[in-house]
């Protein structure tokens, strides 16, 4: 019997196309419902439960009361950065789904993944953050650095705060779109939640789209180099 995680029952769980744009749709970082999932997913709520229980009984996605209703999100960002990672191997392998519409060159330019900025504006921010020497790259990992904690702590971030949590300051992740890194981690959500009350950009209700202003692409652009 090999030893080591056992990567094919997790395969397993992620491979069935139901349970995948479940996993998908939970990306955005909003809690859904079992009924929410099951019309993302294309089945019935019935059927969307048994899958949701498999996914939690797997660790991929957890599960909260509120009154009669249960909500569900990822299970972390870890299962978020799986996920991204996967749609890049798709995405490189030429697996692609065949709709297409309007919301694709949206999602290109900027979208959330699970918690932090994607696509092309993520990657912008992450390129804009090393050239000012905010952040260090060593092999595939990133560090913040002196310089970098005090520019985030000018733009809004509590970096101070950030440090005695238990989710690394900063971690790299591959963005499907484009293959290149963007930057995750508690960093990453608290820059891209500061953007968002800055007022620069926007949630598009029910995607993952995250659309900037106009005003809010220019001041994106003079404070991290876009």
């Amino acid at each position: 019997m090999k030893e080591g995680p056992d990567i094919s029952r997790i395969a397993a769980l992620i491979g069935d196309p139901a349970r995948a744009n479940i996993l998908t749709a939970l990306m955005a970082g909003k809690a859904l419902t079992a009924t929410e999932l099951a019309a993302e997913a294309g089945v019935t709520v019935q059927t969307a439960s048994a899958h949701l229980g498999k996914l939690e009984a797997g660790e991929l996605i957890r599960c909260r009361k509120s009154g009669r209703h249960k909500y569900f999100n990822l299970a972390g960002d870890d299962v978020g950065h799986a996920l991204e990672a996967l749609m890049g191997l798709a995405a490189g392998a030429g697996h692609l789904r065949t709709r297409t519409g309007p919301k694709d060159a949206a999602l290109r330019e900027a979208r959330v993944c699970y918690s932090h900025l994607a696509g092309a504006r993520g990657i912008a921010l992450y390129q804009g953050l090393l050239r000012r020497g905010a952040l260090r790259e060593s092999g595939d990992d990133v560090a913040l650095t002196d310089a970098g904690a005090a520019f985030l702590t000018g733009f809004g971030v509590d970096i101070a705060t950030l440090r005695r949590g238990k989710t690394p300051l900063c971690r790299t992740c591959l963005d499907w779109s484009a293959r290149q890194t963007h930057l995750a981690g508690s960093v990453g959500r608290a820059v891209l939640a500061e953007i968002i009350a800055k007022g620069w950009a926007a949630r598009v209700e029910g995607t993952r789209v995250v659309r900037f202003s106009d005003t809010g692409a220019r001041a994106f652009e003079e404070t991290f180099g876009g």
